[in-house]
């Protein structure tokens, strides 16, 4: 199995929002002025996606990863965070569209 890059993931992850027709989203939306951005953002459902990717840097980030979430979540915002392989078999397309459903 060829393995993806998180760019690539991230650019899937795109062509699927945009081919399902989902509302209008901003990529690496900086949610927080003074230190985080989101992947995806839909602004008005205050939804953001995440791909992540669990290389061994992954693994160092993991303590601001979670400061990153847990700052989203207290300015309001809902969190998605999805894996390559859920990008790749569309459980992270019907997750997304689940969660602008229930907005």
């Amino acid at each position: 199995m060829t393995r993806l890059h998180l760019s690539d993931l991230e650019a899937a992850m795109a062509f699927q929002l945009d081919a399902a027709g989902l509302p209008r989203y901003v990529r690496e939306y900086r949610f927080c002025q003074r230190r985080w951005r989101a992947d995806f953002a839909f602004i008005p459902q205050r939804i953001l996606v995440e791909v992540e990717g669990f290389g061994h840097h992954k693994l160092n980030r993991y303590h601001g990863d979670i400061e990153k979430y847990n700052h989203a979540a207290i300015l309001g915002w809902a969190v998605i965070r999805v894996t390559g392989a859920m990008v790749k078999d569309g459980r992270a397309l019907a997750v997304v569209e689940q969660a602008l459903e229930a907005k």
